[in-house]
């Protein structure tokens, strides 16, 4: 065998064995006083980083949830029967890897192993939560123990116990378990921050036991407030950070450098799986009072106002001579606001002394508010603002199913490119099809719409729509109130 690369193999030992001796008299350069004030400075906060871990660490647990998982009828357990090469592997892996009371069990007995009467496997999950009270108290993620048969929790100094479900709300995606404290040392319950005080860039630390790491801590910014139409619960209002969040981070506290909650660590926006700088966590004013009903009551008691909303478009509040931010009522069913005597149309500018902006802000703050407290609604109705009392209701969540409607002879706008016919049982003209590339398709129309008012004006016929729209050809657009199945909403038709 050739070495071709001899020369330059014994010029590079040459230079090791010389190179002490050439570095002896070097010395590692001292930073200059300026770099010195920036060394400490970074190293100050450094100790703030180092206080919110240390902080928070005690509070911060494991938790590992079992599912049992039901099989089909007749469907057998997963397994490859008659093939020496899977056998083989999985002896194998048995034998190293279970633990060492399990290892010389006969291969039917051990656990986990699928018996032919087996109905059903067992599915592990795990995720994060902490401590919020000396009871034994834990908050965590809902989705990290929904439908657990066995839950365990892992505290930081390893012990472990069993731990029981106190109460579940889906619609946060948060859940109070509890352990039995006996035996234990005293538990360190975590402090709680209020996250409306929180602002955008501020520094933030995620805890958690990602992948099974005990008490990671991770750092960031806070990237955004009120996140919502995510699509992963009922009542969004998240956080959004870049401290990395990963699997098993779920239900693990976010905190200030302070070491305070400021919220419950819950998913990730990504596109591999894996963190990719985008987390959200639920704010902790929400999570307090979310586990405060859960630790009394076991369930979530939700205000309920009674009105369906929509964003305000700018070009929708023209056409009600309003200028500024607020929420546009599009129905008011039976219920406090229409008892109180909201109506449709009316714009909620402030909802107990407080502003509002988007149906999300308004929809979390009546939920959060007590059924029986009575809270002024303001709202600009006819170019003037009214203040309405309303005695906020529970909510319930039952849905109402629309009452089938039979269908009299359609009539054809062709400008507009839809067919239209009277609403049975009434009130309003239901739109029965429309023309592919018709202004109307192009506008959001579809077939199963009611169109109930043309501006201020209800429409019962055609012909009633038809005048409807005449009166508004001048100002180039006319708004619409239109139901779509149990939703009603305002539209902007543009005349093309």
């Amino acid at each position: 065998m050739r070495i071709r690369h001899t020369p330059k193999l014994i010029a590079a030992a040459a230079l090791l064995a010389i190179a002490p001796h050439a570095l002896a008299g070097a010395t590692q350069p001292e930073p200059d006083e300026r770099t010195q004030r920036a060394i400490r400075a970074a190293e100050d906060i450094s100790l703030a980083f180092s206080f919110a871990a240390e902080a928070v660490r005690p509070s911060v647990v494991g938790v590992t949830s079992v599912r049992r998982v039901e099989m089909r009828r007749g469907r057998p357990a997963p397994q490859m029967p008659g093939d020496p090469f899977f056998d083989r592997f999985f002896e194998d892996f048995f034998d190293r890897f279970a633990p060492p009371g399990q290892r010389d069990m006969p291969r039917g007995d051990r656990p986990g192993q699928p018996q032919p009467e087996d109905r059903y496997f067992e599915r592990r999950g795990g995720g994060s939560g902490f401590i919020v009270s000396e009871e034994g108290h834990i908050l965590t993620n809902n989705h990290v123990i929904q439908d657990a048969s066995e839950i365990t929790v892992r505290l930081n100094d390893g012990a472990t116990r069993t731990a029981t479900l106190v109460g579940a709300d889906p619609q946060s995606d948060l859940a109070v378990i509890k352990i039995d404290t006996e035996g234990l040392s005293a538990l360190t319950p975590a402090r709680f921050a209020d996250s409306d005080a929180i602002r955008i860039g501020q520094w933030v630390v995620a805890a958690g036991d990602p992948f099974g790491l005990t008490s990671t801590i991770t750092a960031g910014v806070i990237s955004a407030t009120g996140r919502s139409r995510i699509g992963l619960i009922d009542y969004e209002d998240f956080i959004q950070t870049d401290a990395a969040i990963n699997p098993g981070n779920s239900g693990g506290p976010l905190v200030n450098l302070r070491g305070e909650v400021v919220g419950v660590n819950t998913a990730i926006a990504s596109r591999t799986g894996g963190f990719m700088g985008i987390g959200f966590a639920i704010p902790s004013n929400m999570a307090e009072m979310v586990m405060r009903e859960l630790i009394a009551e076991g369930v979530v008691t939700r205000g309920w106002l009674g009105v369906a909303l929509q964003d305000l478009t700018p070009e929708l509040a023209r056409t009600f001579g309003f200028e500024g931010e607020g929420v546009l009522v599009s129905d008011v069913p039976d219920g406090p606001a229409k008892n109180a005597g909201i109506q449709p149309g009316d714009i909620i500018v402030r909802f107990d002394g407080r502003d509002v902006s988007t149906f999300e802000t308004l929809r979390m703050r009546v939920a959060q508010t007590a059924p029986g407290t009575v809270v002024p609604v303001e709202v600009f109705r006819e170019s003037e603002m009214v203040t309405i009392s309303v005695e906020i209701g529970t909510r319930e969540t039952e849905q109402v199913a629309a009452a089938p409607r039979q269908a009299p002879e359609p009539q054809i706008d062709r400008e507009l490119g839809f067919s239209l016919r009277a609403a049975q049982p009434g009130p309003g003209v239901t739109v029965t099809g429309v023309e592919p590339g018709s202004p109307a398709q192009r506008q959001g129309f579809a077939a199963g719409d009611t169109v109930l008012r043309v501006g201020d004006t209800e429409v019962n016929s055609p012909a009633d729509f038809r005048r409807a729209l005449r009166e508004h050809r001048e100002l180039g657009s006319a708004r619409l109130l239109v139901s779509r199945g149990n939703m009603r909403s305002f539209r902007l038709l543009t005349f093309e």
